[in-house]
């Protein structure tokens, strides 16, 4: 078990940014491949975007394309999410996950196909 550990939520006006932080607290994470995905309330888990272990091929799903951006850097056994012109309806509680299999467009909405998710942290878009 890799404990990850989500972080930098927050609240933000609509148009703003926020970067969220996925940390294992134990072994190495730069093994593996990462997503994140987020669940508004009353709303099913929502796949939006994962990177490979090499940090190349990331995928984004339509909602967030353009404004969201995935990266990962090794020395910090971490993994990010770069948000841009937020926008209210992404109003959610953001996981991590190791995802099992190669990042691709079948897999970053696919939640079976990960494992080992952190508790979420709550990002609140609002004026």
């Amino acid at each position: 078990q890799l404990g990850l550990v989500e972080s930098g939520g927050g609240s933000v006006q609509p148009g703003g940014s926020l970067r969220l932080s996925c940390t294992a607290q134990s072994g190495f994470l730069g093994a593996y491949g990462v997503g994140w995905f987020r669940q508004a309330p009353g709303k099913e888990r929502e796949g939006l975007s994962c990177i490979r272990f090499s940090g190349e091929g990331a995928q984004y799903a339509d909602s967030v394309k353009g404004r969201f951006t995935i990266s990962r850097e090794h020395a910090k056994n971490s993994a990010y999410l770069q948000m841009d012109n937020l926008k209210p309806e992404d109003t959610a509680v953001y996981y991590c996950a190791v995802l099992l299999h190669t990042c691709s467009a079948t897999v970053v909405n696919n939640p079976d196909t990960y494992s080992g998710w952190g508790p979420g942290t709550q990002v609140t878009v609002s004026s």
